[in-house]
């Protein structure tokens, strides 16, 4: 990823994650879990939390399949400290959002859908296919 692409991300988290009270951080990761772009968060940090995430996503989106219920558009994690919000983001990224639990729901969950459709407009991060064995 280009320092102007990275820049432009900053730029769009910035400006549409800020207005969330109690916002902590975000990354932008593929599908396969690599993170592309951070916000707020330290990269070893955001390393791990987009490793980890990616199978999340990867869970809601297997058993959206098995019940035909289409597009994951967000998930939302509680935790006795933290909300985690998980959006999907383009055709091969995922938005991870982390604030404390000052945010509000709805809030919380409208912004980081309205970030990652911001974001997906310009950014389609291809999905790896695995070839065939022949």
């Amino acid at each position: 990823m280009t320092t102007t692409s990275h820049d432009m991300i900053y730029s769009v988290l910035d400006n549409n994650l800020s207005r969330i009270a109690g916002i902590e951080g975000a990354v932008l990761l593929s599908n396969d879990g690599i993170r592309l772009s951070d916000y707020r968060l330290d990269r070893d940090q955001a390393e791990r939390i987009a490793a980890a995430s990616s199978g999340v996503a990867a869970t809601m989106k297997a058993i959206s399949r098995e019940i035909d219920g289409g597009r994951v558009i967000r998930q939302l994690v509680e935790m006795d400290d933290r909300y985690l919000c998980i959006v999907g983001c383009g055709e091969g990224s995922t938005l991870i959002v982390v604030t404390s639990r000052k945010a509000r729901l709805g809030e919380l969950g409208g912004e980081a859908v309205r970030t990652a459709q911001a974001l997906g407009e310009w950014l389609g991060t291809p999905e790896r296919v695995q070839p065939h064995a022949s």
